[in-house]
């Protein structure tokens, strides 16, 4: 599966909230998620626990690039106790904890993240198909980003496991 996707640091959730609904995104409730990251070598592995919805593993591959990037995922469910076996197997190089507030619009996410210890996010994720190429999703996340209001200096390279091992590493300092 692919998707183009844009992360940045949302200033005021409830403008956020105000621009979803002039936009006429539809809302798809609120999930509260823990990720927990493994140490592979190639892309990112991290089981993730979400309510209300059932726990997944995810692995993805993007570049940690400032603007919208093309991701390449595998999802699939998780079986009871693949947590501690990948914690046995390649280590935990760190857990995410956030509440996520889902908003869709055409086949556009819209992801409203209150992540622990870092703060208030939005990210884009523009789900490609046969019917929605690369394109399509550059040029809706564009959009999507004039209409949120986001500037260069909010937007976020990398993943919130990095985010928090740098917070973690100056914070040791």
């Amino acid at each position: 599966m692919r998707n183009i996707e844009l992360k940045a640091r949302c200033g005021s959730q409830a403008q956020a909230l105000r621009v979803c609904e002039s936009i006429h995104a539809e809302p798809q409730g609120e999930l509260h998620q823990v990720d927990t990251y493994f140490g592979v070598d190639k892309g990112r592995l991290k089981l993730r626990e979400c309510s209300p919805d059932a726990d997944h593993l995810v692995f993805y591959r993007r570049p940690d690039d400032l603007h919208a990037k093309a991701c390449d995922y595998l999802i699939t469910p998780a079986q009871q106790g693949l947590k501690e076996l990948l914690a046995e197997a390649f280590g935990v190089v760190g857990v995410v904890v956030k509440t996520r507030k889902l908003w869709l619009w055409k086949n556009v996410r819209i992801h409203l993240d209150s992540v622990e210890y870092l703060g208030n996010f939005i990210e884009f994720e523009a789900v490609l198909s046969d019917e929605f190429d690369d394109a399509d999703g550059s040029q809706k996340v564009a959009w999507l980003s004039e209409q949120f209001g986001i500037r260069e200096s909010d937007l976020l390279p990398s993943s919130y496991i990095d985010l928090l091992q740098v917070q973690t590493a100056l914070s040791l300092r």
